[in-house]
């Protein structure tokens, strides 16, 4: 299958050079200037080091990283948020800005001009998160696995993206005739066909994505935990989908039985999930939590070089408390990457800045330090090259 790209020229290079927040989280009013390379946030737990980093998940993907619901990071108390960012590239400069008034739709606008949909900004400025919340790729449903991997392909895939909207607003509109049929007591395949047709042809396209993406991922999985990692043990991501041995027509027919009884779609790529396994035994039963934390690092930084190749610009990384919650080895990973230059902007949250700073202390990098107390105040403390 060919590839499918961003239908908007790639920037090489791009960096946040200010963040604005407005009734942001626990934010109420910050504005900061950060540095094209690595910058830390520290301070105790409870200060928004996390929240900074969510702004920036906001400005480049629309949503925020960990909240479903967009008015659950406004401010106790208030009924608007705004989050808005400066984008520097060799192109230029563009204004980025997200906001929500309570009862209105979410507004996304690049230099004053709204976009009309929300998929038309989705992967122009790339981001990659890693956190200790990945946990729950592990040990949560399928549903969040689905939604990392839609996530992933659509930052540089426009028609991808394009194809799981489609396929799920015509999801939505099956589902609401099959509870119709229960109400009526009555109502045929043949009524649903105009839904199922869509379903065939965008079911058709996600599937044959996300299929040649993983064939792409696991590669580069294995070698970043090899890399990671100091044990034996090998490491497997699988694509579990009813379509890899049958068609979605085929299967909307076979389950037409229980679509009726269950008064919805029973059948389809939104059932998908991905099997992480360790040594060929599933990584959520069999993995130690060392191995579940090698192996989630592993395939957030093979998520980084996929979506570098792909869309030819370097994302942002964000990093989320995780030197805290990695062994040396793995912190000597992390380490070399950033010493070799293999990424672009860095955000760092820690509650420990001496960690920190012996951590980064002799790497030929622009490295900036940002504190916040417990009145959310951010202090720069420090911007300069760091060279021991």
């Amino acid at each position: 299958m060919a590839r499918s790209t961003v239908n908007f020229a790639p920037q090489m290079a791009f960096h946040l050079a200010r963040l604005k927040l407005l009734n942001f989280r626990n934010h109420r009013d910050a504005e900061l200037d950060l540095g094209a390379e690595v910058n830390c946030f520290t301070g105790p737990n409870g200060t928004g080091k996390t929240n900074l980093l969510d702004a920036v998940h906001y400005l480049s993907l629309g949503k925020s990283y960990f909240e479903a619901t967009d008015m659950h990071t406004t401010l106790h108390g208030e009924d608007m948020f705004m989050v808005q960012g400066a984008m520097h590239s060799e192109a230029g400069e563009d204004t980025v800005l997200v906001s929500l008034r309570r009862g209105q739709r979410k507004v996304i606008s690049r230099n004053r001009k709204e976009y009309e949909r929300m998929a038309d900004h989705v992967g122009r400025y790339p981001v990659v998160m890693i956190t200790p919340y990945d946990g729950q790729l592990v040990l949560e449903g399928s549903e969040v696995r689905r939604r990392f991997l839609d996530g992933l392909i659509a930052q540089f895939d426009k028609s991808y993206l394009d194809a799981l909207i489609r396929y799920n607003r015509a999801l939505a509109q099956r589902n609401l005739l099959l509870k119709r049929f229960a109400e009526l007591g009555r109502g045929s395949l043949q009524d649903l066909e105009p839904w199922d047709e869509q379903l065939v042809l965008h079911a058709t396209t996600v599937h044959g994505v996300r299929s040649a993406f993983m064939e792409e991922l696991v590669p580069m999985l294995d070698k970043h935990y090899r890399g990671i990692s100091a044990g034996p043990e090998t490491v497997a991501l699988s694509y579990r989908s009813a379509l890899n041995a049958s068609g979605m027509r085929e299967l909307l027919h076979e389950a037409w039985p229980r679509d009726r009884a269950a008064q919805h779609t029973t059948v389809g790529v939104h059932k998908d999930d991905l099997e992480f396994t360790i040594t060929g035994q599933a990584l959520r039963r069999f993995g130690s939590q060392g191995q579940q934390k090698t192996y989630l690092i592993a395939l957030k930084l093979a998520q980084f070089d996929l979506t570098r190749e792909r869309s030819g610009v370097r994302p942002i990384l964000l990093l989320d408390d995780i030197f805290d919650k990695i062994d040396p080895q793995r912190m000597r990973h992390l380490l070399k990457l950033l010493k070799d230059h293999r990424f672009g902007q860095v955000l760092i949250t820690d509650t420990d800045a001496a960690r920190l700073h012996q951590a980064l202390d002799g790497l030929d990098l622009d490295v900036r330090f940002f504190h916040l107390d417990h009145g959310h105040a951010l202090r720069h403390e420090k911007a300069e090259r760091a060279n021991a």
